[in-house]
């Protein structure tokens, strides 16, 4: 799947994302005083717009009248290990699908992606899967389980020392910079968001379907 510039930032810059969190790599992302931690597992979640699809009878309409399936995939659950040098970070997901026309038992696929991205806007990798939904006659609703798995590199996960030092450094009230925030220094928010992580899973969409979730 391919995303102009705009649809790449939109995509990739509104994912609602959940964390591991531990002692470990620091959060970053409480401003002055970061007092809480995280593990070097990547944020895991869903962008805007790719977690529902809609399926048309026929194409060139967008009527409610002409929706032929509608799906959804939800209840997003992560594991992660650790423990190597290469971290493995495992979901699985629900698919919710609803069908307009009932008659007749019914296959529907949908494919999906799991995509590694890095600093918010590097994709490091990217696998595409699908799952059946198994529509019996008279049936309305089905759902089907899916899951994704992504590697990432442990040593580029974690912040280098001099930057760690850098933001858990101890300052005393008198001090020069006791009240500069160490992450408005530059190489210290290049640093962070080099060594930030996220796991990207949703409905591999075309970009007329894109289109329709982002607007409609």
């Amino acid at each position: 799947m391919k995303f102009g510039k705009p649809v790449m930032a939109m995509v990739l810059g509104a994912a609602v994302l959940t964390g591991c969190r531990s002692s470990g790599d620091l959060v970053v992302d409480q401003g002055v005083g970061v007092t809480a931690f995280r593990s070097t597992c990547p944020a895991v979640g869903v962008p805007d717009y790719t977690g529902d699809v809609t399926l048309f009878r026929t194409a060139g309409s967008r009527d409610a009248s002409n929706i032929d399936v509608t799906a959804s995939l939800t209840n997003v659950n992560t594991t992660c290990d650790e423990s190597g040098a290469q971290v493995y970070s495992a979901s699985s997901f629900d698919v919710l699908a609803r069908r307009a026309d009932v008659r007749g038992a019914r296959q529907v696929q949908l494919p999906y992606f799991v995509t590694v991205v890095r600093g918010g806007r590097a994709i490091i990798s990217k696998r595409v899967g699908s799952v059946t939904l198994n529509f019996a006659d008279g049936q309305e609703r089905a759902q089907v389980s899916g899951q994704g798995a992504a590697y990432v590199d442990k040593e580029a996960a974690t912040l280098p020392d001099d930057i760690r030092r850098l933001i858990t450094r101890r300052r005393k009230a008198g001090d020069a910079d006791a009240a500069i925030d160490p992450l408005a220094r530059p190489e210290v928010r290049a640093a962070v968001q080099q060594a930030s992580f996220e796991v990207l899973i949703g409905f591999q969409l075309s970009q007329d379907q894109l289109a329709y979730n982002a607007t409609r």
